[in-house]
């Protein structure tokens, strides 16, 4: 007889396999009448270039042909990794921690960009290290108190995997309840550029080498040491390309394993998301490889310059809006995209017609 631990991890696994069937398919013509609206605005046709393609988009997404834009929320989830034993960050784990209380006080990027973008930023811990029982202002959704070191094993059981991805799609339906109409996704966790890493070579199949970047400033030595954690964690687990799943329990993060969940749960709900960098996008890479349709309900907000992203931009089939050479995470690029996103849905809803204007539209 099964124990009832058993029964409601049970429970859980089959909630977020549910989510992951339910992601909708897009209805084109919804598009084909965002594009109709488009090209009846006072301009050249085309000229706002990709603003009409992401307009568009969120019609389609929405099926809403003056959609709003205005209430974002941006998650940044922060968890511990236990593969930081293997020095593989410039920096120690209690970072974590520390940019933590940096963004419950407003101290950092995410928080200038998202107060200048009049964008909501949440913070969870879904992993921290510790009790964080005594910090006001951060949403307490911690699963365990970090992962395990990917090196000796699985960073995290069946168990902890699942309840991380519920964690996000729990996430994604408080969005849909308090009607926001756009989310970005956002992360803090010393030591996730490896597991982002691990993920983008498994998934890809590109070389560790290929795909490892310096993270937060390794320098020569540093980096050939974490490629070769990389591998020798990818060597011990030995992941399955083809079960991401598996990908995700063997060399993820609790975080990546929120935002997976977000992801999903936000398509399920026909909410767009905004992907960060780096470790954003591995989370997106394992969204769309358990449900290739969730691919429709992504935007890529800039081309990090950490060497992994490309690849898994291309794994996505996601174009970045920006390139800014940025590599800091928390959500920052998502930030600055979204107020883009933002931007050419307003062009749709604000702009005069030709005929409501009385502008003379081109000649033939």
């Amino acid at each position: 007889m099964k124990t009832l631990a058993a029964r409601k991890d049970g429970l859980v696994e089959a909630a977020v396999r549910e989510v992951i069937a339910a992601v909708p398919l897009l209805r084109q013509d919804w598009y084909g009448r965002a594009t109709q609206r488009l090209n009846s605005l006072t301009k050249p046709l085309g000229s706002l270039g990709r603003l009409e393609e992401v307009a568009a988009r969120i019609v389609t997404i929405r099926e809403e042909l003056r959609p709003d834009c205005s209430k974002k929320v941006i998650f940044t989830l922060a968890a511990d990794h236990g593969v930081t034993d293997e020095s593989v960050s410039a920096y120690p784990k209690a970072v974590t921690r520390q940019m933590v209380l940096n963004f419950l006080s407003g101290g950092a990027a995410i928080n200038v960009l998202c107060r200048h973008f009049g964008i909501d930023v949440a913070v969870v811990d879904i992993g921290i290290e510790g009790d964080t029982s005594e910090l006001p202002g951060l949403v307490r959704k911690k699963v365990a108190h970090g992962t395990r070191n990917m090196t000796c094993g699985p960073t995290m059981s069946a168990a902890e995997m699942y309840g991380a991805l519920q964690v996000g799609i729990e996430l994604a339906n408080d969005v849909a309840e308090g009607e926001r109409a756009l989310i970005g996704t956002g992360e803090m966790g010393i030591g996730n550029t490896t597991a982002a890493s691990a993920i983008t070579a498994i998934l890809t199949g590109r070389s560790v080498a290929h795909v490892t970047g310096r993270g937060t400033g390794l320098d020569d030595a540093g980096l050939k040491h974490k490629v070769q954690v990389i591998e020798r964690a990818i060597a011990v687990n030995r992941p399955d390309p083809s079960d991401p799943l598996q990908v995700l329990q063997t060399v993820g993060g609790l975080e990546i394993a929120g935002l997976t969940g977000l992801i999903l749960g936000a398509a399920t709900r026909r909410i767009p998301t905004v992907i960060d960098g780096f470790i954003s996008t591995a989370a997106a890479a394992l969204a769309c490889a358990l449900q290739p349709r969730v691919r429709q309900f992504l935007f890529a907000a800039h081309r990090s310059s950490e060497p992994g992203h490309d690849a898994l931009l291309q794994f996505i089939s996601q174009a970045p809006l920006l390139d800014l050479n940025m590599r800091l995470g928390e959500g920052t690029g998502a930030a600055l995209c979204m107020a883009l996103i933002e931007s050419a849905a307003k062009l749709l809803n604000e702009m005069a017609t030709f005929s409501s204007a009385g502008v003379s539209e081109a000649i033939g």
